[in-house]
């Protein structure tokens, strides 16, 4: 990923101010992949900590959508080294514990860096336009939790179907979110606005790099010490729709 970021970044770089001109050029959204099902419901349960109830009486009532697939698809900013480029995004969630992160990196709207990501059956594999990463088990670990974190920020209803998830009570505005990873559980430290109940934080200690001997404090996606690194936008959600997390899936 690395030598990626460098050689996009030394491209951009090279084109003077005629690449800084393409930086300000936002991209095409990408076409809907279809339209939502009507979803089933489920009440929500009387058993969730006080500001995990809160929040999700907040986002969906006392009924809770059943979603079994989810496509989210925005765009936003990310950066490598210095350059900060114009992307689109599209995630794409199944229920049963894979999902596939594709994205854009754009100078003028066209693609200048694609990378296509998936987890399935609990591994994770990058496919960068130099390489690829995969068969690294602490970074397996680190893509399981990230994926819980994404389901808590974009699709929290997802959780209340999974026998193996629950919500454990720590104060009036923190819960614990305990969560399956491989043969283990994980917790993560999910953290409410006191005034508002929305959601604020959710925190995970995770490996940085496949070599680390230990974990790192992770907060909304970024690194402790560290700046963020991208800003996603969701203009679009669609839920229970055919999805594609295979290995085999290429484009958006």
């Amino acid at each position: 990923m690395n030598k990626a970021l460098h050689i996009a970044g030394g491209i951009v770089a090279g084109l003077g101010s005629w690449g800084w001109a393409g930086l300000r050029v936002r991209p095409a959204p990408f076409a809907a992949p279809g339209q939502s099902a009507t979803p089933d419901t489920i009440a929500l349960p009387a058993s969730l900590p006080a500001p995990v109830a809160r929040f999700y009486r907040q986002t969906y009532g006392e009924q809770v959508p059943v979603i079994r697939s989810a496509v989210l698809s925005g765009r936003g900013r990310l950066r490598l080294s210095v350059i900060n480029f114009p992307m689109r995004f599209r995630f794409i969630y199944e229920a049963r514990r894979h999902f596939r992160s594709y994205f854009e990196l754009t100078i003028f709207g066209a693609p200048v860096m694609r990378v296509n990501e998936h987890f399935v059956n609990g591994k994770f594999r990058q496919e960068l336009p130099f390489g690829v990463e995969a068969g690294k088990p602490k970074i397996d670990h680190s893509a399981a939790l990230r994926m819980w974190a994404e389901w808590v920020t974009w699709l929290p209803a997802m959780l209340l179907t999974d026998p193996q998830v629950r919500w454990e009570p720590l104060d009036a505005t923190m819960a614990l979110l305990v969560v399956p990873v491989g043969n283990e559980q994980e917790r993560l430290v999910v953290r409410f606005d006191e005034a508002t109940g929305k959601l604020q934080y959710v925190e995970a200690m995770k490996y940085k790099q496949s070599t680390d001997t230990t974990k790192t404090l992770w907060v909304n996606a970024v690194w402790f010490g560290e700046r963020p690194w991208a800003t996603f936008n969701v203009e679009q959600m669609v839920y229970n729709v055919p999805v594609d997390t295979s290995l085999a899936a290429k484009g958006p």
